[in-house]
């Protein structure tokens, strides 16, 4: 795994600091001067033995770790676990787009073909996937699973492993300024807490994505400490894979890796005590990441080529005022307290976010106030933890967004218009979103993620002073921060399949595509039509036929121009879902013409017990038929 290689890349023991070097640069590789007490160096001379850490044990010791996160993991995001099991998923389109695209991905290795394009989707014309949520690097590496056992399989493997991998990779950041316990706290900080787990529950690519920012902070802080070949290569193959993972969460790795190299950088060339390795092991990284993620940076630069990418400006910076998370809002107790019924529910009253499909949006009471007290104990002691006050200050002013929003009161200091939309030029993220490259950042409450990280290791230095000094006292807040940590899941869960509906077309070998009503297609911006169930989706992987509708990151504008303009019996279906037009005269014999060209073979009218009557008109005068009803889904087929 990542955390392996950057464990590989630095062997090499790291060359001494300068007196005055910054805060955050005086550890020694990832055995803190702390993590070994006075009282374990024998008075012999050094000839007796000495307690060992984790850090000098076999790799076994590590996969007892890993093992604990995983169980831990599991506990915390219980019944979650039990998805493989029961055969049901979370009832949300995203999730059933994970599944349909690591089905794809094993699909397109099978035949050898680009995963980064689709006919399976948005079919006759077919969608760019180069700026979706694909997840190519996990696809990849579970198509074995995903060709022996199916998608489902391998999107609950994930799943369940997410939190123990986002644990482990903290712990091994945090080893780089804190001992043993205080870096395993920090891993379970971070790994456990209640905001990743709510992605990990309904947003899987944002999980994985989010496992290197930790694993890049790693890399990016070993090469500054010893400059060299091998911190180099691991820093560039965890960038390169973060792109070829989700590339939100990398943009962000790279920022990450930026703020961390480039004032060390700035610092030595100003000196003229540059190593020799400085400016070589930058490019080096570099030209490694750009080599691994190669494949989706093609795949994008196609994609914005063919005008897929682009978006009206006031149509994006419509959605930028959305996804802010208010004060107090983003360090109250965590939602997840109503879960256990012991009467904390009047704890979360100050939690308000208006968004609550995208995201559980705060730090959490206890991770607060357990950070706060490691600042204050490793102020002076620790003043590399600094660093890690300001990364959490940062992700938190980001993570509000384009306005201030204090309980229900929306603040807009120094506004200013930007594309018509009215925003507080005193925001960090409204400066983010007008770096290019950077304009697709649209939820600024996923940005909390990035200040997790810098909070997850000043509790873990709350936890090792407690481990030094008070170590009762660790029980009380883990205690504490188990009631916080976590997701237990909320809304309806789906089953995977529905033979009922869809045995019938999986015995249907034609490959003709199946049309779902609602149709539309969603995700992101430039919607078009209606909101089609997920089930759709989940259908799809099963009898492996072309779907009409589509869900992804991004609608590009091809696709919606070619569907919508090019089709005419797509755009009579529009009308006809839509109440407000009849398609009659010449538009409905144009769609029929288009029909006998569509190879259409299924219509599946998802609400069924109450369709609306010009759908079925609408059908019945294209020549379709009800051919049978199952699970409140009407099956319509084309008339011979």
């Amino acid at each position: 795994m990542a955390g392996d290689t950057v464990a590989a890349a630095g062997a090499t023991p790291p060359a001494p600091p300068e007196h005055d070097a910054p805060p955050g640069d005086t550890a020694d590789g990832d055995r803190p001067a702390s993590d070994t007490p006075a009282s374990d160096t024998p008075a012999n001379g050094g000839q007796g033995p000495q307690r060992r850490t984790l850090a000098d044990r076999p790799f076994a010791a590590h996969l007892v770790l890993i093992a604990a996160y995983l169980v831990a993991g599991i506990v915390v995001t219980w019944p979650q676990a039990t998805f493989l099991a029961r055969g049901r998923v979370p009832d949300v389109r995203d999730v059933a787009s994970y599944v349909w695209s690591l089905w794809w991905l094993a699909h397109q290795v099978v035949h050898l073909g680009n995963p980064w394009f689709t006919g399976y989707m948005a079919a006759p014309v077919g969608i760019q996937l180069g700026f979706d949520t694909l997840m190519p690097l996990p696809g990849l590496i579970l198509t074995p699973i995903t060709l022996l056992f199916g998608p489902t399989v391998s999107f609950g493997l994930l799943t369940i492993v997410a939190p123990a991998l986002l644990c482990y990779a903290m712990y091994r950041a945090a080893r780089l300024w804190l001992g043993q316990a205080g870096a395993i706290a920090a891993g379970a900080f971070f790994g456990l807490a209640s905001m990743m787990a709510w992605q990990n529950w309904y947003h899987l690519n944002i999980t994985l994505g989010t496992l290197f920012l930790p694993l890049a902070l790693e890399a990016a802080v070993r090469l500054r400490r010893s400059p060299g070949r091998g911190p180099a290569v691991a820093l560039g193959l965890i960038l390169g894979a973060s792109v070829l993972t989700n590339q939100e969460s990398a943009a962000l790795a790279v920022l990450l890796a930026a703020a961390v190299l480039l004032p060390w950088l700035i610092r030595a060339v100003v000196r003229r005590s540059a190593p020799a390795w400085s400016f070589s092991g930058l490019a080096l990284a570099a030209v490694i990441a750009l080599v691994v993620a190669s494949p989706q940076l093609i795949a994008m630069i196609v994609q914005a080529g063919q005008g897929g990418a682009s978006a009206p400006a006031d149509r994006l910076a419509q959605t930028y005022g959305k996804f802010g998370v208010g004060l107090p809002t983003l360090f109250s107790p965590s939602p997840r307290l109503d879960y256990w019924h012991l009467g904390l529910s009047r704890l979360t009253v100050d939690y308000l976010y208006d968004q609550p499909h995208e995201a559980l949006a705060t730090f959490g009471f206890v991770l607060t106030i357990t950070a706060l007290a490691g600042l204050v104990v490793s102020w002076r002691r620790q003043p590399g933890l600094r660093w890690m006050a300001l990364l959490w200050a940062v992700g938190a002013a980001l993570a509000l967004g384009t306005t201030l929003t204090i309980g229900k009161t929306t603040l807009v200091p120094l506004a200013a218009r930007w594309h018509g939309v009215v925003v507080s030029q005193l925001m960090p993220y409204t400066w983010l979103i007008r770096i290019p490259g950077l304009s697709a950042l649209r939820e600024s409450d996923r940005l909390a993620l990035l200040g997790l990280m810098g909070a997850a290791v000043l509790a873990g230095a709350a936890v090792q002073w407690l481990s030094q000094h008070a170590r009762p006292l660790i029980a009380v807040v883990a205690v504490a921060a188990f009631l916080e940590a976590g997701w237990a899941g909320t809304g309806a869960l789906m089953p995977v399949t529905m033979p009922a509906v869809d045995k019938p077309i999986a015995a249907d070998h034609s490959r003709s595509i199946v049309v779902d009503v609602p149709f539309g297609l969603r995700g992101g911006i430039l919607l078009r039509g209606l909101t089609f169930p997920a089930q759709a989706l989940m259908l799809a992987v099963e009898d492996g036929h072309p779907r009409a509708v589509s869900y992804t990151s991004w609608v590009p504008q091809p696709t919606s121009h070619g569907i919508i303009v090019g089709h005419a019996f797509y755009r009579c279906l529009g009308s006809a879902q839509a109440r407000w037009r009849k398609c009659a005269g010449g538009r409905l014999e144009a769609a029929r013409q288009d029909l006998r060209r569509l190879h259409v073979g299924w219509v599946l009218v998802w609400n069924a017990d109450h369709p609306r009557p010009s759908v079925t008109q609408y059908l019945t005068s294209t020549g379709f038929h009800v051919a049978y009803r199952a699970d409140g889904v009407t099956v319509w087929r084309p008339s011979q």
